[in-house]
């Protein structure tokens, strides 16, 4: 029989298909050859016990970093996040380049970043900008307007918001690599955290992560509070701080889309969900992208979450950077 767990963890030539759905969760592997003789990949009704626990401890949950409590004796940690994606998702990753969505990436560094940065310095809340590398380069001002006010983190987001699930390992990790390099060199600061494009993890992408040093990772959606990822059934060390579609403004903002929704109305789902993070003393982390968010019109949404959030009071806001580093030390896994 086939070693199940290599072939999963690393995902070497493996067939793969994509469903295609718009969040990139529905993207699928074909898993042939990680499949034992006599399994059909097309038929998972028919897989042994084995198969789909090993299909489904990949990538795992493991124990609740929740600290007792967090610094200052806030209640609740409160981690706003930024997917600078500009041209990259405009046509870059995909080659598809037409000028129309290019100019609407352009609008997201050349407006709406400066516009997301000052509501931050303005309010003081330390943020996190994910960067896809050529999204730095293109505009490489963005690092400096970003490091201006000493309170903010940048991490990485891929090489051109590649979807890594269509990649061989290799090609992810070199394409990886060259994101860290390329980001550090710009804004002057080594990556720490991984976001991965789409949200999404192809089998050799954790392998990737843990290689390169991370001290965290922030795209699966295991849970509410931050935890500590488990691979092939081990513990690895890694804290995620996760995500999810609630929380992100990207598939409820497109205007050009059949589930757009008001940006007072989402700001609502928002409020709503920071109210129970502060009820369960946990975390609340939203993602939001300049290009959608940072429009005059949108950003009202946010605007009024943060007066919420800070007329409701106990709140620490941290970067990514801060909360994995204070929960890894809350833990005792430095």
């Amino acid at each position: 029989m086939l070693n199940v767990h290599h072939s999963f963890r690393r995902g070497a030539a493996l067939a793969r298909f994509c469903l295609g759905a718009l969040t990139g969760l529905a993207c699928g592997f074909a898993f042939a050859q990680a499949i034992p003789d006599g399994e059909n990949p097309a038929t998972p009704w028919n897989w042994s016990d084995e198969t789909v626990f090993n299909a489904v401890n990949q990538v795992r949950a493991g124990k609740d970093l929740t600290p007792e409590q967090w610094p200052g004796g806030a209640r609740v940690a409160v981690l706003l996040s930024y997917d600078v994606d500009n041209e990259t998702v405009m046509g870059l990753r995909t080659g598809d380049v037409s000028i129309g969505p290019l100019s609407q990436g352009q609008y997201g560094h050349r407006v709406a970043l400066p516009r997301i940065v000052k509501l931050m310095d303005d309010e003081a809340i330390p943020s996190t900008f994910f960067f896809p590398a050529w999204s730095l380069k293109i505009a490489p001002e963005q690092a400096a307007l970003i490091n201006a006010s000493g309170d903010h983190e940048i991490a990485v987001h891929g090489w051109i918001h590649e979807r890594n699930t269509r990649l061989d390992a290799a090609t992810e990790a070199r394409l990886l690599a060259q994101a860290m390099d390329t980001i550090e060199e710009i804004s002057g600061q080594r990556p720490v955290g991984y976001r991965a494009p789409s949200w999404n993890h192809s089998p050799a992408t954790l392998s990737t992560v843990r290689e390169m040093g991370f001290l965290y990772e922030s795209s699966l959606m295991h849970d509410d509070r931050p935890y500590e990822l488990v691979q092939d059934g081990e513990p690895t060390g890694l804290v995620e701080l996760p995500v999810d579609w609630i929380l992100d403004d990207a598939p409820l903002m497109n205007p050009l889309g059949n589930r757009y929704m008001n940006p007072r109305d989402i700001m609502q789902v928002w409020i709503d969900e920071f109210d129970k993070a502060w009820e369960e003393g946990t975390l609340f982390l939203l993602t939001l992208h300049p290009h959608v968010s940072g429009h005059r019109s949108r950003i009202v949404a946010l605007e009024g979450l943060i007066e919420h959030i800070k007329a409701k009071g106990d709140v620490w806001f941290a970067t990514h950077e801060e909360a994995a580093r204070y929960v890894r030390a809350q833990a005792d896994m430095d």
